[in-house]
């Protein structure tokens, strides 16, 4: 009868603590149907660490210098652009842990398609400086940065996944 008991106690204990696990809808896991996602093919899925809340962010050292970028809707900062541009790409510079504040540059951007845009980096104070573009093609966009601070030219290469479409 011990034996029973105990028996009955330990599978209470995994029938119960296996249903709490399946009922746990704070985790994105527990509600897919994995016969789907076995047949789905997540190469192709781009898990990018560096989008943020509809901010894209990426960090770049060159020359000494870390540059960091930020790509943003316009739309989602409450904001437009008189020529109907959609997106903000902001820079920020330091070196030696000190903001450069005195720097100019232009941005390229190509599209997937291989269109380009090019825009001088306007100078929003504190070190902060920023160009509009239109990012209307879904896909791998190229960002280029070439600006120039008191030490010389400098060049910043990285990529914006733009999946909002």
């Amino acid at each position: 009868m011990r034996k029973i008991i105990t028996m009955f106690a330990l599978c209470s204990f995994f029938l119960v603590g296996s249903a709490m696990a399946m009922d746990n809808k704070s985790q994105d896991h527990a509600t897919m149907d994995h016969s789907k996602m076995e047949s789905m093919d997540h190469s192709k899925m781009d898990h990018n660490p560096n989008q943020d809340g509809g901010t894209f962010k990426q960090a770049v050292m060159v020359d000494g210098i870390h540059a960091e970028f930020q790509v943003m809707e316009l739309a989602s900062m409450n904001m437009t652009d008189p020529e109907g541009r959609t997106h903000h790409v902001m820079a920020s510079f330091m070196k030696n842990g000190e903001k450069i504040t005195k720097a100019a540059g232009r941005v390229k951007v190509i599209s997937p398609s291989g269109k380009e845009q090019l825009a001088d980096l306007q100078d929003f104070g504190s070190g902060v400086f920023a160009a509009n573009f239109t990012i209307d093609e879904k896909g791998k966009w190229g960002i280029i940065c070439l600006f120039k601070d008191t030490e010389g030219k400098h060049t910043a290469k990285f990529w914006y996944h733009n999946a909002m479409m």
